[in-house]
């Protein structure tokens, strides 16, 4: 399921690559998502999930969600918004999170993995900013998922003005075939998760 990068992109953009790069978050079915050691996931709300200026997921959105509970992958939300709206966001659609996560600081993610009782080596960080989410799985130790963003037009400036900032780093990202699985890759084998990183 992971991307292979080349030695000299790994030594200059380590801190800014996904593991893994999908175009929705439907695509991670929990077949894929098991299959790559992966049991529990830290989702990113805004563009990641839903639309900035909305609080209400996409039918296809909440199947999903329903589909990883379901079949025992664990959710938790985690978002740098105020806790008010994201929590009304989360009791929404009966889910945990912790907001104000600070990312790209990692804080974020090792408190949502020590308070849902995680393992960090089987935990994904799934979001839609690079220098947000991925940044802060990968400082945490985590796996990393970056998914197209949602209506970025719609977020408020701060986020648009990285934006073409990522532009150049997404060249070195390709995206991964929903198609795909870990037991389609070139060896034939899953590449183990990452280990944790401490706090």
């Amino acid at each position: 399921m992971k991307i292979r990068y080349s030695a000299l992109t790994k030594l200059l953009l380590r801190p800014f690559l996904p593991d893994l790069r999908v175009n929705v978050v439907s695509e991670l079915t929990p077949g894929m998502l098991k299959e790559a050691g992966i049991t529990s996931v830290l989702l990113d709300v805004d563009c990641t999930l839903k639309r900035y200026d909305t609080d209400i997921l996409e039918g296809e959105v909440q199947i999903w969600l329903e589909t990883l509970k379901n079949t025992g992958i664990r959710v938790c939300l985690l978002s740098n918004g105020k806790g008010p709206r994201i929590g009304r966001f989360a009791a929404r659609y009966g889910l945990p999170f912790v907001a104000m996560a600070l990312k790209p600081m990692p804080f974020g993610c090792w408190r949502a993995v020590r308070e849902q009782g995680w393992d960090g080596a089987k935990t994904a960080m799934v979001g839609d900013q690079i220098f947000a989410d991925v940044m802060a799985g990968n400082l945490a130790g985590l796996t990393t998922i970056l998914v197209t963003p949602i209506h970025p037009e719609m977020e408020p400036l701060f986020t648009r003005v990285k934006r073409p900032f990522e532009k150049i780093i997404l060249r070195a990202i390709p995206i991964q075939n929903a198609a795909e699985s870990p037991s389609h890759s070139r060896d034939g084998q899953a590449p183990p998760p990452k280990s944790p990183a401490s706090p």
